[in-house]
Order: structure tokens, then sequence, then C-alpha cells
């Protein structure tokens, strides 16, 4: 696509919050036909799928922090004079197209399209059926804005397709692609990862971890932890994983009082055999196979650990790579665990419900990356470009 100049690419931003603004009940009467065919079991789903007033204020604030933004593209990284009169300057540059493929999410549309397009990508959509209906109108509100500042629609693109085309769609496609996001649970990043023949960046899967140490302040933990299990069970900076140091004071005392705490909120518990004899209600983890497993869902695992070098060992092993925390009043031992569990973001003291684009600064995310090229956490504005060198020269000719 061509280089765009800011000033165009801001005044398509603005048509585009007026429009989401002039046309919020359009959208949601779009939605409530997706509701409609939704199942609710699927709890988790339901919720990302639901667009209501205050998501429609969501997208608009997305596109606002997006436009105030300053443009990633151009901008000169480095320059050097060679010995030879060689002037290299290496920028800023589009990816080119980017694919997302996710699941539910209406407002992903928006965040996604405004993020590829402020940096002069070329984005296509592949949004689940359960939100084909609410993904139509956004799109259309996006062609409108682009159409009325004269340029093409092609910057966005929605793809209806079926799981067969879509397959057929990743191993052969009928355009150029040069980055494909999955953003959605295990299942859809295996699916992209085994059929995709371009670069896949990983995101969404969770399986985050809390380790409470033996000099935590207990109330704070209990404080963080609710939040991080229960605040959004449908995101992927959800807690699922609680890892409890065995040398904390009143130990037994502490874990009945975190089983109550959790139950309030209807959270069910699976625990290790440790813990089980101290709640002996509770359901034994009988599978390594729940270690690794992203709930999404009301329920976590608790379970006794000796110090933070076996909860450092057990959750580089099981985990997502998403989110972990450290509850503990020493901080040589936070310091080591940060610097050694091998996450995306790693806390200290603090919920991981805060691993998100807006939440650290970065604004609107297209994903939150959990690979390590090229960018890990928050996919914001400024990792939505690659480089490019330019060598500037007068006739020299390598000896």
């Amino acid at each position: 696509m061509n280089l765009l100049d800011t000033d165009i690419k801001n005044k398509v931003l603005d048509t585009v919050i007026e429009l989401l603004d002039r046309h919020r009940a359009e959208i949601i009467q779009a939605n409530s036909l997706d509701l409609k065919a939704f199942n609710k079991d699927d709890r988790a789903m339901y919720d990302r799928l639901v667009v209501d007033n205050n998501k429609v204020d969501g997208m608009i604030k997305a596109v606002k922090e997006v436009r105030e933004q300053e443009d990633p593209v151009g901008k000169t990284l480095s320059e050097v004079e060679r010995d030879n009169g060689l002037k290299i300057v290496n920028k800023t540059a589009p990816f080119g197209t980017i694919m997302i493929i996710y699941e539910s999410r209406p407002d992903v549309t928006v965040e996604a399209a405004v993020l590829a397009f402020k940096a002069n990508n070329k984005i296509l959509l592949k949004g689940g059926k359960e939100a084909i209906h609410t993904n139509k109108v956004l799109v259309d509100l996006w062609h409108k804005a682009l159409r009325l500042n004269g340029l093409s629609d092609e910057y966005i693109q929605l793809l209806n397709l079926k799981r067969e085309e879509t397959q057929a769609f990743l191993k052969n496609p009928t355009q150029p692609i040069d980055l494909i996001v999955p953003r959605g649970g295990e299942r859809l990043i295996q699916f992209v990862k085994e059929h995709a023949a371009c670069p896949v960046l990983v995101s969404g899967r969770g399986n985050n971890f809390i380790y409470v140490d033996h000099t935590a302040d207990w109330e704070q933990s209990i404080k963080v932890i609710l939040n991080a299990k229960t605040d959004k069970i449908s995101a992927c900076n959800a807690l699922d994983k609680i890892l409890i140091d065995k040398r904390l004071p009143d130990l037994e005392k502490k874990l009945v009082h975190l089983q109550k705490a959790l139950h309030e909120f209807e959270v069910a518990l699976l625990v290790d055999e440790q813990v089980k004899e101290v709640l002996p209600n509770e359901q034994v983890i009988e599978n390594e196979e729940t270690w690794y497993e992203e709930f999404l869902a009301l329920k976590a695992c608790v379970a006794l650990v000796s110090d933070e070098l076996e909860a450092i060992e057990k959750i580089n092993k099981y985990s997502g790579g998403h989110s972990s925390a450290i509850m503990t009043n020493d901080m040589a031992k936070a310091r080591e665990f940060m610097d050694r569990v091998d996450s995306g973001a790693v806390y200290h003291n603090a919920s991981t419900r805060f691993t998100d684009g807006g939440q650290m600064g970065v604004g609107a995310e297209l994903a939150i990356s959990t690979d390590k090229l090229h960018h890990r956490g928050p996919l914001g504005l400024e990792q939505l470009v690659t480089n490019k060198y330019y060598v500037y020269g007068q006739g020299q000719v390598r000896v």
C-alpha cells in the first residue's frame, strides 16, 4: 500500500470516531443478533462477544488514543556514515499485510484495524462466525471512513471464511501476507501454526501463575489473587494457578481463608495432595495436563511448593509464558523471581490483570504476544512496524 502521511491517516481516524458514535445503535443492534444465536453456556466467549454502549465507548477511546500517538512509520532508528562515504540510515517501515484471526471480541475489529492502519499496514480481519453481524457493521464503517477521505477500502478487509476455507487460505493465500496473529485459545493457535505458510506471532494463551512467598503480606495476597482470578475470567491475563510457600506462617488457617475467599466468588478449586489434607472437600489435581491448561473459567489450582526456586521451575515448565506474579516482602527474592521466570510480564505484589496495552501505557493493542520474535507483551502501535535500511552513496563499489 502507498505510504500515507500522518495528516490523512488522522483524518480517517477522526471520521471513524464520528461514525462509531453516530452508528452505535446500529452496532449494538447487529450485536444483539450475534448474541441471540450464541450458546451462553460458554460464559467466557459470551462475555467477549457482548457489545453495549460501554464497549462502543471503549472502541472510540481506542481510536482516539491511537490517533494521538506519534506516527510509527519512518522514524530513524540509527544513522551512521562509513569510511567509504556511504551514509546508512535505519528507519521504521510497515510490515505490509497483517492477518489477524480471532474469536468473538468485536472490539478487536476496531482496535486491530486502527493500529494496522496508523502503522500503514493492510489488515485482513478473520473474526469468528459468532460475531459476523457486528463485525460487518464495524468494517462497513471503516470502509465509509476511508472512502470519505479519498482512500481505497482495501486497507481493511473482513474475511468471512469457513474453517476449511481458512485452512486453504493459510496454506495458499490469494494475496501476499507478511504476518499472521492468532488471537485466542490453544486450539486456534495450533490450527494457525499448523496451516500457515508465513510467519505467525502467537498471542492470547494465558495460564498465569502467582507464587505467595512465606514473607508475603497475606491480606494483600488475597486481594491480588481475587482480582487476578475473578475480575475478568475471559481475559488472557486472568490467574489460573496459585502456588503457596509451605513455610507460610499459619499455613492451614490461611489455606482455609483462601478457600473461603475464592468460594465466595464461586471459584472451583483443584488442589494437590498436600492441600487436600487441609481442604478435604476439594478435588485433587489428577492429571498433569491440568497444569498446562488455560481455564478461562471460575476455576483455579492451588498447590504447595518448598520455596521460590520450586515455584520458578513449575512456572517455567507449565505456564503459557504470558504473566506471572510473586507476592513477597523480600526484594532480593522478588528480583530473582522476576529475572528467572520466563514470562512476557512479571509482577511483584500486583495482579496479572495489568498485562494490557492500555494499562501498561502502550495504548490500544493488536494482541498480547507470548512469542519472543519480534516482540513480547502488548503489541501496540510501535510494534506494528519493521525496519528498512536506506543506504546513500556516490557510486561506491565493494572491493
